[in-house]
């Protein structure tokens, strides 16, 4: 790693540091509210900016910029994860990016969902040996993409952008609206 990449890399962490707090990320109760269908910006922002992402990582690919590892997806190891990543969210109010920015601010609360995530971490390190025979090979179909399935990675990067945009527009509009009858 040579000293640009560090530099690279604190930039990086500083300019999303300071978007996702500019939006309202690292306010819990702002992340409540739009779990709950009653603020669209937390979630459009997301949406977005994985979309944009896509478009991204498309594009450093067509560079040879970086390269692209497509692991194995499997179904139980996957939903499972899923299901904790959200319980998490949920009761912390932040996903793991949004808990560091919001513990730098000084919220207390994001100090505690840190620790909790960093005990979370700890523990699936110790058990991912254990872990990855029981859960993750039995049901694992290997690496798909959208690409294989469309047969254009230019193709799908736009199905994923257009697509993700359209989302973003809908909860915009359905959200929104939502959250002025409650």
């Amino acid at each position: 790693m040579t000293p640009s990449d560090v530099l690279l890399g604190l930039f990086s962490g500083i300019a999303f540091g300071f978007v996702i707090q500019r939006i309202g990320a690292t306010d819990a109760n702002r992340m409540a509210r739009a779990h709950l269908m009653l603020e669209p910006d937390i979630p459009q922002f997301m949406v977005l900016a994985v979309g944009l992402s896509v478009l991204g990582v498309y594009a450093l690919g067509l560079s040879n910029v970086g390269r692209t590892v497509i692991l194995p997806t499997s179904i139980v190891a996957t939903g499972l994860a899923a299901v904790i990543f959200g319980v998490g969210w949920g009761l912390a109010g932040y996903c793991p990016g949004t808990t560091w920015a919001a513990a730098g601010e000084g919220r207390m609360d994001a100090a505690f969902a840190l620790l909790g995530g960093l005990a979370g971490t700890f523990f699936f390190a110790h058990l991912h040996e254990f872990l990855i025979p029981r859960l993750y090979l039995p049901t694992s179909l290997g690496p798909i993409t959208l690409a294989d399935w469309v047969g254009s990675k230019a193709v799908a990067a736009w199905i994923l952008a257009v697509g993700l945009g359209c989302v973003a527009w809908a909860i915009g509009k359905l959200w929104g609206r939502y959250g002025t009858m409650v």
